[in-house]
């Protein structure tokens, strides 16, 4: 709104016409994100504090050093996800139906993280939705966004990373249900890196800039050709909510760095873990983003080869699931196994950007 208000007085006032920009535009974007969550986060702390909403329950089988975590407020992620929703409005295309679309994706993921947050609040149980329902209602989201980009005429192929015009057809249905899966599975990968002060939002922040980049270049006829990647017409506009996103992760992380003053609750890491992989969808570079989220990939794997390992013989690969959890009870301090985490984020984001080149 602020954009398109501004930027129609750019004749008579020659300077206006920086908002033509996508990058101004981001970097303006950015700063709005990180003052909103930083202003705003402790006004929500002390209005859930002062309404008396209970805090974050403790998983009962988890590490016994989080149990002074418990009563923790939680659903910080709102702030987030609110902090990128204005900025968007604020300062993207509206004319643009892929930036809507983002939008959508997001608060609809948020909508169904804020159901299970708040049944895990009011029921005092760390479990909240069922399994099931849960990844039913995941998949219908991303298979209606993907019918969506299929309708709006976005590519249904499958670009290979690191190999110059490399691609697999999944014609329609194979793309829709290709899409949808990478959103549910980057949504709860997310999710599961979401247990310790920081741990997730560090390697949020790294791959939405990471794809900031893929989606500026994307949007680029010129230096998509020069790259040899995928051209996705308006997929520019994405940079404006990537960046968004990666401010308000770095003014949320002021009050979630260890020790926690909030939790970002499923809202927030379903919300940001959905948005990420629809992007990743929609400038194809689905492939890639096991690279740049190398570290959702990690705790996600450990997630699925400690059940599955255990159900067929009844012993454990990790001490305890996700893997975080394994090196906290392995004697890791927490913001060692933090740090050390966003480093390896930061790595295989910058891995993930020589594919521009590598090909």
């Amino acid at each position: 709104m602020l954009y398109h208000l501004l930027y129609s007085f750019h004749d008579s006032i020659s300077w206006l016409n920086v908002f033509k920009y996508q990058t101004f535009r981001a970097m303006v974007a950015f700063l709005f994100a990180f003052v909103f969550v930083l202003v705003l986060q402790p006004v929500f702390i002390r209005w859930l504090q002062n309404r008396g909403v209970a805090g974050q329950p403790i998983r009962d089988d988890g590490p016994k050093a989080h149990e002074g975590k418990r009563g923790t407020p939680t659903m910080g992620g709102m702030v987030v996800v609110a902090a990128v929703l204005v900025s968007t409005l604020l300062l993207a295309d509206l004319t643009n139906l892929k930036v809507w679309l983002t939008i959508l994706v997001m608060l609809g993921f948020a909508y169904l993280g804020f159901v299970d947050d708040w049944r895990k609040i009011e029921k005092q149980d760390s479990k909240g939705l069922s399994e099931r329902g849960k990844l039913v209602s995941q998949f219908g989201i991303g298979a209606v966004a993907a019918t969506v980009l299929c309708c709006m005429g976005v590519s249904t192929e499958l670009y290979i990373p690191f190999l110059k015009g490399v691609s697999i057809s999944l014609h329609t249905l194979g793309f829709i249900a290709f899409a949808a899966f990478v959103l549910v599975a980057t949504s709860n990968a997310v999710n599961f890196t979401d247990g310790l002060d920081g741990l997730a939002i560090g390697p949020v922040m790294t791959v939405a800039c990471t794809y900031g980049v893929f989606a500026y270049l994307s949007g680029n006829a010129i230096y998509s050709e020069y790259l040899g990647i995928h051209y996705e017409s308006g997929a520019g506009e994405l940079t404006i909510i990537l960046a968004s996103m990666f401010a308000a992760g770095l003014g949320f992380l002021w009050y979630n760095t260890f020790p926690a003053q909030v939790f970002m609750g499923d809202t927030g890491s379903m919300a940001l873990g959905g948005t990420l992989g629809f992007v990743a969808v929609l400038v194809k570079q689905e492939l890639i983003l096991i690279v740049a989220g190398g570290v959702f990939v990690m705790e996600a794997a450990s997630v699925v080869i400690q059940r599955y390992y255990y159900k067929f013989t009844k012993r454990r690969v990790f001490r305890m699931a996700p893997i975080h959890h394994h090196f906290e009870l392995a004697g890791w301090a927490e913001p060692k196994i933090i740090v050390r985490f966003w480093i390896i984020s930061i790595v295989l984001a910058i891995l993930s950007l020589t594919s521009l080149k590598l090909r």
